[in-house]
């Protein structure tokens, strides 16, 4: 049968040092606990530890990363023919892009072949000032609060990109992005869009919801990005993204909103934590390096954090964008960040729950079991019932009555829909949503 491709959270594919390939397939679990979270440290350390409960089922003890990165591949329901492209560049493959540009004589030359032709009236161009709500307003707006990141870590250097959200040098970005990196900054290094070359450390990270946060020190003049709403977003919104694809600092491209709330589940890199993330799907231009960047409406405030794109599949190398982006809404990526930063930690809002992830034989999402005493039993939740709403919003799988629970808060009540395995006696139950541990 034909590989249709899957999903996965970007990173490090892209490496000074070598081109690591697509990812491996993903163990079958057991039912997905979706319920308190915590990694366990293995043997190996990170290479040993499980991805948290409320992914998938529980996978086996990673083993150790072999010298040349093992194929890896992820899956998500909903969408099945993709395979997830990892988003940090390194500056290699992006020597290799430029010379492998034709050189005029019908073969590929060692250097770049670029058109030194000046077009326009620079003068004339100066003197325009952008009018609000364009591409070219945004772009000033937004390019001094996004910044490069480059981390230097055992499997080579690799760089991603973040945005600066405080003005004393705090910037939010993906945990894949700087899982390699150290507390120490010694390789952890940020540059900003007006070439400021500053040293950071990891201030902490959530691997389940793929978001990290990092303090960059020394910065003068910082401008912190605008947050925006993502609640209010519209299919076929115009959006820009703004990153550092392939290494190329301060990338504009533009899009509009595919979609949303689109699960995306991704297990972790070397065997470390998964992540599932409720996203933003857009088809502007998102390539490796592009991942903890800014995703922003045309007021120039954030509303997602670029995290997975999907590639075409086939068991070729991973190509760049094809147009199908996933962020992380900027609201719940906020409410993340603040945790790490004033706890050092962050939890997630659960039922106490196990969903069969692999169970596709039913519409909606299949519960395995009840934790005793926790807010699903509270609220008359039991095994072998199927939610398939979670308030409005309809529910088709495992992976999506998570994504569902986690767009919410920790206390907030929601109303779930629920039906008997074939699809009777539907009724509606409510539960408030308690904390991960």
């Amino acid at each position: 049968m034909p590989d249709n491709g899957s999903f996965g959270n970007e990173y490090g594919d892209q490496q000074r040092g070598g081109w690591g390939g697509p990812r491996g397939p993903q163990p079958q679990g057991q039912p997905g606990q979706f319920g308190p979270q915590g990694p366990q440290q293995g043997a190996q350390g990170q290479q040993g530890q499980q991805p948290p409960q409320g992914l998938q089922g529980p996978q086996p003890v990673g083993s150790p990363a072999p010298a040349q990165q093992t194929k890896r591949r992820f899956s998500t329901p909903a969408v099945a023919s993709m395979v997830v492209a990892v988003g940090v560049a390194a500056s290699a493959l992006t020597s290799v892009i430029w010379n492998s540009v034709d050189d005029g004589n019908g073969s590929g030359g060692s250097g770049a072949a670029f058109s030194t032709t000046v077009v326009g009236d620079k003068q004339q161009a100066a003197d325009n000032k952008p009018s609000d709500g364009s591409v070219e307003s945004v772009a000033q707006k937004v390019l001094p609060s996004v910044v490069s990141i480059q981390v230097q870590s055992n499997r080579g250097e690799a760089e991603g990109s973040g945005s600066i959200i405080s003005s004393d040098g705090l910037i939010i970005t993906n945990n894949h992005v700087v899982e390699g990196a150290g507390n120490g900054g010694s390789n952890l290094l940020v540059r900003t869009n007006d070439n400021q070359n500053l040293k950071a450390k990891v201030v902490a990270t959530d691997p389940s919801t793929d978001i990290a946060v990092i303090k960059a020190d020394g910065g003068e003049n910082l401008t912190p990005i605008t947050i925006g709403d993502p609640s209010s977003l519209k299919v076929g919104q115009s959006v820009v993204a703004v990153g550092s694809p392939l290494g190329l600092q301060s990338t504009v491209t533009q899009g509009i909103v595919s979609a949303q709330n689109r699960p995306v589940q991704a297990t972790g890199e070397s065997g470390g934590e998964g992540s599932l993330i409720d996203a933003i799907q857009t088809d502007a231009a998102i390539n490796p390096g592009n991942s903890g960047g800014a995703l922003v409406n045309l007021n120039g405030e954030l509303i997602g954090i670029p995290s997975v794109i999907a590639t075409l599949g086939g068991g070729q190398q991973e190509s760049g964008s094809i147009g199908l982006g996933f962020a992380i809404p900027a609201n719940q990526a906020m409410d993340t960040a603040k945790q790490l930063i004033d706890n050092g930690k962050a939890s997630h809002p659960i039922i106490d729950a196990q969903v069969d992830t692999r169970d596709t034989s039913v519409a909606g999402a299949l519960i395995a079991e009840v934790g005793q005493g926790g807010p699903a039993d509270k609220a008359g939740l039991k095994g072998g019932q199927v939610v398939t709403k979670v308030d409005d919003r309809v529910v088709d799988t495992g992976v999506s009555l998570i994504a569902g629970i986690r767009s919410h808060k920790v206390g907030d009540e929601v109303t779930l829909t629920v039906t008997d395995k074939d699809g009777g006696n539907p009724h509606e139950v409510k539960v408030t949503l308690t904390a991960s541990e």
